[in-house]
């Protein structure tokens, strides 16, 4: 998977090759769904909610520039798959779910993984995790209409924000925290699952 759908398209990053070499996908993946673990497309979770398929994953981290963060906010942590990549590549992650399904079974899934630098908070990620900022970065796993003030607040000077927006068109966004106020580039045409 890594060879051919990661580094053939263009991500470089050592960091995130060596996560993704380390973290078997196919344990965040329901049974019936497991023989395509490893296939670049997205996979059914439950709760109409899915796993990102691999190259998406990776292009976020990527986009993320991970090696000058320290903390991390996840908002939709899903299966705990993009939560382990992060837990291998940075010091302090921070995840919230708004679904208690999900919630539990990442979080029991990655204290057997024996991830301990990873915190998951039960709750509504559009507004952020206030205690724990400032971020470096945020990852948003799921498209809102439009970015979240909430979240803009708890970055860091220089931090990013890496999120999918929009409805039916959406477009992937990293947004970096400046003297200026913020700067914004468009990372190309994407389709998530809103965040609810």
């Amino acid at each position: 998977m890594v060879e051919t759908q990661i580094i053939k398209r263009g991500i470089t990053e050592p960091s995130i090759i060596s996560a993704m070499l380390n973290v078997p996908r196919h344990l965040f993946i329901a049974d019936i769904h497991k023989q395509n673990a490893y296939s670049d497309r997205p996979l059914p979770l439950s709760h109409d909610q899915t796993i990102s398929q691999p190259y998406m994953t990776a292009l976020m981290l990527e986009l993320a520039n991970l090696n000058l963060a320290q903390n991390v906010l996840e908002v939709g942590t899903g299966s705990g798959y993009q939560t382990a990549l992060l837990a291998n590549i940075v010091d302090q992650i921070y995840s919230v779910e708004l679904l208690e399904p999900l919630y539990h079974e990442a979080k029991i899934l990655l204290a057997k993984m024996k991830y301990n630098n990873v915190q998951f908070k039960l709750g509504n990620g559009k507004f952020g995790w206030k205690e724990h900022a400032p971020y470096d970065v945020i990852i948003v796993s799921a498209a809102p209409k439009s970015i979240p003030e909430e979240l803009k607040n708890q970055l860091t000077d220089g931090g990013r924000i890496i999120i999918p927006i929009g409805t039916n068109k959406q477009k992937l966004l990293r947004i970096t925290k400046n003297s200026d106020g913020f700067k914004i580039e468009k990372c190309g045409m994407v389709s998530f699952v809103p965040l609810l």
